[in-house]
């Protein structure tokens, strides 16, 4: 059973009756108070955090001790090497199941953040965290202490070290703005820039309200060469209320990049400055291109999912929809398979789907997830075949993506908390070509590792 799922063992023991808690320890009912304005310990909100909390320490204890049950029968390296000398595993089947033994074998140890600044490690909790695609460099988001974010670069190369320690690289830029999307951009070489979505930002006093802006930072502002040498800020586009962003590699749409806005998208050229606006029923709020065609694919608050192909001029109404898909809740997080046949979409009732483009249906669900407010983004690896989420309940889980099975569920190192929802990066060359892999997690001020070998 997954742990950070709602324990039966209420009903199981005794009958629920409306306004009364059970405690299974006391074998009585108690009253339950609505509200929150109450010194009653006992309202729902409580015993459910009490209760996921100790799900949670007994978990981190089981995984200290290294007692975790493998999630098929007979799972090991031993039985799996002799099925496939025996001839009784094909070579496909053994490597998937030789990743699902890694993923269950994986430990947690936590990462020293060296900083050319001493100031900077340690100092702000981590919000968002996103790798270039070498997995060499990780971007990060921190909250600030007196609001707002700011931006650093985490040099991975020290992975492959027994102290396990990287670099970070802090800039002289913050916002008081909410940061929504992040992603790595290409102007001049691959991974070059980042490009991100600030939200709405709100006044202190809560009177007025200004609007967001796209910014396009270059990666050489994250260095350790003399402040005075680096560039500044490339562009900033002002926009409307902003939800998602996404850079297209495709040559056919060179230099543009996407955003999500309140009921329409807009696709933008930073060299020429050219805009197209698409108007939506509903909000945008998770975004992908495609590699092999100029075409957008778009999550909705609504549910819908649509295909835009961005060589087209702007047309009214909405017949320049292509394909279009509908979950029951909104779109948070899109992910386009390397082939480009399937899309991987998320919702805020806790649906992972995986769709097949040619044919419009589901094709898979991977149950578990848990989401019901929050923008959580997937995390796909089709090499090692792999499936990663992390849930509004603070738990990271990883998915085979052959069959949907849920192969491990990781605890939060961290109580529970919407603001403390960690922030992952898997990889089988984290730090480059000649890295170390395995899964990244920043969580509050912390950044772990687990290890994948």
């Amino acid at each position: 059973e997954d742990p950070s799922s709602s324990s039966s063992t209420q009903n199981s023991v005794a009958p629920d009756l409306p306004g009364f808690y059970y405690d299974p320890e006391k074998n009585r009912y108690f009253r339950l108070l609505p509200g929150h304005n109450n010194h009653n310990p006992l309202t729902k909100d409580s015993i459910q955090h009490k209760t996921m909390e100790c799900r949670r320490l007994r978990l981190l204890e089981e995984e200290e001790k290294q007692i975790r049950k493998t999630t098929r029968a007979g799972l090991n390296s031993s039985v799996l090497l002799q099925k496939r000398q025996l001839g009784l595993l094909s070579s496909t089947s053994y490597c998937r199941l030789v990743h699902e033994l890694k993923v269950n074998c994986m430990q947690r140890r936590k990462i020293e953040i060296h900083s050319p600044d001493s100031s900077v490690a340690g100092t702000n909790n981590f919000k968002i965290i996103v790798a270039d695609v070498a997995c060499e460099r990780i971007f990060t988001v921190n909250d600030v202490e007196h609001g707002g974010c700011k931006y650093g670069i985490i040099n991975l190369s020290g992975l492959g070290k027994e102290s396990l320690t990287v670099e970070m690289y802090d800039n002289l830029y913050f916002t008081n703005r909410k940061v929504n999307s992040v992603c790595w951009a290409s102007l001049t070489h691959p991974d070059s820039h980042f490009f991100l979505i600030h939200f709405i930002k709100l006044c202190l006093m809560g009177i007025a309200e200004t609007p967001g802006c796209a910014s396009l930072l270059p990666a050489s502002l994250f260095s350790s060469t003399n402040p005075g040498d680096r560039p500044g800020m490339l562009c900033s586009f002002k926009i409307s209320t902003a939800w998602s962003c996404a850079w297209c590699l495709n040559p056919q749409a060179d230099n543009c990049f996407s955003t999500g806005l309140t009921r329409r998208v807009l696709v933008t050229n930073v060299v020429t400055g050219h805009r197209q606006t698409f108007g939506t029923s509903s909000d945008v709020l998770a975004q992908q291109f495609a590699t092999q065609t100029p075409v957008l694919y778009n999550g909705c608050r609504s549910g819908e999912i649509f295909s835009i192909d961005v060589r087209q001029r702007n047309r009214k109404g909405q017949s320049w929809k292509a394909i279009r898909l509908f979950h029951g809740s909104a779109v948070t997080s899109l992910h386009l398979m390397e082939a480009e046949h399937y899309l991987m979409a998320a919702d805020m009732a806790g649906k992972i789907k995986l769709w097949d483009l040619r044919t419009t249906k589901c094709v898979k669900q991977y149950k578990g997830h848990h989401n019901e407010y929050a923008l959580l983004p997937l995390h796909v690896n089709e090499e090692e075949g792999l499936l990663i989420a992390v849930g509004q309940d603070c738990y990271t889980r990883i998915w085979s993506l052959q069959d949907a099975h849920l192969l491990r569920t990781i605890p939060s190192p961290h109580p529970s908390s919407k603001d403390a929802i960690p922030s992952v990066v898997f990889s089988s060359r984290l730090g480059g070509s000649r890295g170390v892999p395995g899964l990244l997690m920043a969580v509050k001020q912390d950044l772990y590792h687990f290890s994948y070998n």
